[in-house]
């Protein structure tokens, strides 16, 4: 009696075909039964196909395949007994181990026009035994597609969420703890406590405004770019307004202490200003009327500064109008109250006059235009223009009433920028004691300082707003 020898599934390729589809070891060397498919040339129809496979930088090759048990029963066409199994026009595979779906019943591998069967028996004299004996049965690797995906399928899904959910949980407390604009960004009135401005508002126009003369801040290392722009614009309001040290500034920003410092020093350099004289003319208030000619409003403003140990450098900052030693410089407002000049710091015992004559601002009037200055700047022989000063008694016992009301108006017109050198006070750093070592870009500070007061909200004199 001949013994019977079993085969499974078994094919004789040299080259097998196998599933391109991630999770899929379908094989044509050991699922005869299983068909596989090349990628379709019509582009819409091809397109789906690779977005439904799912394979990230996926190329397509002359071999690549896609085995029968992804396309639905009614997408197949079977064919009669010995041909190849094709697929309908626009068939598209739709079955994965990663999709939720239920599919219909399918025809077994017999019913299937008995083209396959599972357990094929041969004789020793049809065929030559060359893989030795099999006596057992070989588990056959089938998705069951009825069923829900794999547990580990699961868990990566539900561990990607946790991971995206606990990114967005670092994200919101590194927004908490950082110092920036995005922190107060819902809140107005936190921002005008650290900066003294309406960022939003006044940013856009800011910007405008100085871009067209001013080069923007330099940054030259990878740390200086980790902060956004309007973030650095935000440090260094900070810096200006609660007179904040560095290294706390650093430690709030999460930052290098240098870093801040070149940040602080990019946009001192950063603002530009100036105002033409039409435009001047076109905005004067109606209180200017006597005194339409007024091109600036100029006033002296002290800053204190901390005490050098030399005597000789003492001797040249104190004041003995503070009684302290300072930096003293010179503001200057167009009469609708947007500043215009700023003059450099000098010396705290410097006088009004010469400070007037250093800061070259005389070289900036015109002989049709005026400036209206405060009673100790006597210096109408050092403008090429007119002068409006309040008059004073030169010896005499008083005045007569027509130069009382002249000095009357022109103290009424003068109170604003007194006004405009308390906004700029205001800034912490220039109401307190500056330190020796910012002597450097004290200069820079001092005039950014005063041209922030420009985009302040809410103007200077209420009813000259327009």
């Amino acid at each position: 009696m001949k013994k019977t020898r079993y085969t499974f599934q078994r094919s004789e390729k040299t080259t097998a075909e196998h599933c391109c589809v991630p999770l899929c070891s379908a094989s044509a060397k050991f699922n005869s039964s299983l068909s596989f498919h090349k990628f379709p040339k019509d582009g819409e129809i091809r397109r789906r196909w690779i977005v439904n496979v799912r394979r990230e930088g996926f190329t397509i090759g002359h071999h690549t395949r896609v085995c029968s048990r992804h396309f639905q029963s009614e997408d197949v066409n079977e064919p009669a007994k010995g041909g190849r199994r094709r697929l309908k026009p626009g068939a598209v595979s739709v079955l994965f181990p990663w999709n939720n779906y239920t599919l219909g019943e399918r025809l077994g591998v017999r019913e299937r026009q008995q083209r396959d069967r599972l357990d094929t028996m041969v004789t020793d004299d049809e065929v030559e035994d060359t893989a030795g004996d099999v006596d057992v049965a070989c588990a056959i690797n089938v998705h069951n597609y009825s069923t829900s995906p794999e547990p580990a399928l699961v868990e990566n899904h539900r561990l990607r969420e946790e991971v995206a959910q606990l990114r967005q949980q670092v994200e919101e407390i590194t927004l908490q703890q950082r110092l920036g604009l995005r922190r107060f960004a819902g809140s107005d009135k936190d921002i005008h406590f650290f900066t003294r401005h309406v960022i939003e508002l006044s940013l856009q126009y800011m910007m405008r405004v100085t871009r067209t003369s001013g080069e923007p801040p330099r940054q030259s290392t990878s740390m200086l770019q980790s902060l956004l722009p309007v973030d650095q614009l935000f440090l260094f309001l900070n810096y200006l307004t609660m007179a904040v040290k560095q290294n706390d500034l650093a430690d709030r920003y999460g930052i290098h202490q240098s870093t801040v410092s070149r940040i602080v020093l990019s946009w001192s350099n950063f603002f530009a200003f100036g105002c033409r004289q039409k435009k001047i003319k076109e905005y004067l208030p109606p209180e200017f009327k006597d005194y339409a000619d007024t091109t600036v409003i100029l006033d002296c403003t002290e800053l204190r500064y901390q005490t050098p140990s030399s005597p000789l450098l003492q001797s040249e900052v104190y004041s003995s109008y503070k009684s302290h030693c300072t930096l003293k410089g010179m503001i200057g407002m167009v009469p609708h109250g947007a500043v215009t000049f700023v003059s450099p710091l000098y010396a705290g015992s410097v006088s009004d006059n010469q400070l007037l004559v250093e800061s070259g601002i005389s070289k900036l009037l015109r002989p049709d235009s005026a400036i209206m200055v405060d009673r100790g700047f006597l210096v109408a022989n050092c403008v090429p223009c007119k002068v409006y000063r309040p008059a004073f008694l030169a010896g005499r016992k008083q005045m007569i009433a027509e130069e009382v009301r002249e000095t009357q108006s022109i103290a009424h017109l003068r109170v604003h920028v007194e006004r405009l050198i308390r906004r700029l006070k205001e800034h912490k750093l220039f109401n307190s004691v500056i330190p020796l070592n910012m002597f450097g870009n004290i200069n820079q500070l001092f005039v950014v300082a005063c041209l922030l007061l420009n985009y302040q909200t809410g103007p200077l004199v209420k009813a000259w707003a327009k």
